[in-house]
Formats: C-alpha cells, structure tokens, sequence
C-alpha cells in the first residue's frame, strides 16, 4: 500500500475504444462495458493508497452482484469517461455505482457490488468484515 491520501469516493478515467473491444460492426460488445467499470473501480483504490488483490492476500473481493443498462453505442476510437462512485458500504461489502458518458451524452449505467472474503486454504471463501485500513481509505459518496 502507498501512503494514505484521505477517503476517496470517486474517479473519473477518460478512454478510447480499442479495436479489440468492438465487435464486426465496430461497436463495443456489452460484456466490455463490465471490464471498463472495473478498471475505473481499481483506479478508484490506487488513489485511495490501496490495491484490491495484494499480493499474499489472505482476503479476496469477489463481486456478489452486477448489472448494466446500456443506452447508446460506442464505437471504434470514441474518447469517453468512466465514472466510479461508492454507493455504500457496509461492514462486508461494497457497492458500486458507474456511469459512462461521451461528450456529456450518458451511454451507460452499472451497478455492483463486492463482499470481502477470507480466502481459506482449500480454496473457499468465508465473508469477513471489510479490513479497517481499507474502511478508512474508501467512502460512501454523499
């Protein structure tokens, strides 16, 4: 972990679509969508002085829950900003809320939510409570 820079809340990352990420019609498949939303979301710890998957970690962080609502397209080498916000969190988990948008145009809307976990030592997981160094470097946003 780095040094503590106060709670963090929220991020903002700004991208362009990669060929790779569109399908024939150039156009991003749904599932992508997912994939930039977690990027934002790991931004979203680095600045807060964390890392979701330390290494030698004992806890894991899988997601319990997710959804999307898609509104417009993107396309192939379209600039756009990805938007994370804490919604809430509780003693376990954590619940995500992220927008994107193009030139002020919102193309789409995601929800999820992360459960903090112990990793046992024959490969499954127990829910823990949320680490207090990692409670007092994210927040809810108001």
């Amino acid at each position: 972990m780095s040094e503590m820079r106060g709670p963090i809340s929220k991020v903002r990352l700004q991208r362009r679509v990669q060929f790779s990420e569109t399908d024939a019609a150039g156009i991003v498949h749904f599932s992508v969508f997912f994939r930039y939303f977690e990027d934002a979301e790991h931004a979203l710890w680095r600045e807060a002085g964390l890392s979701i998957h330390p290494e030698e970690s004992a806890i894991g962080w899988p997601r319990v829950a997710a959804s999307c609502e898609y509104r417009r397209p993107l396309k192939f080498e379209q600039v756009f900003d990805v938007t994370v916000r804490i919604g809430e969190m509780t003693k376990r988990t954590i619940a995500y809320i992220g927008e994107i948008t193009s030139n002020g145009e919102r193309i789409a809307t995601g929800i999820w939510k992360i459960a903090c976990v112990n990793r046992l030592p024959d490969g499954s997981m127990k829910s823990a409570d949320i680490p207090a160094d990692v409670a007092t470097r994210l927040k809810p946003s108001a």
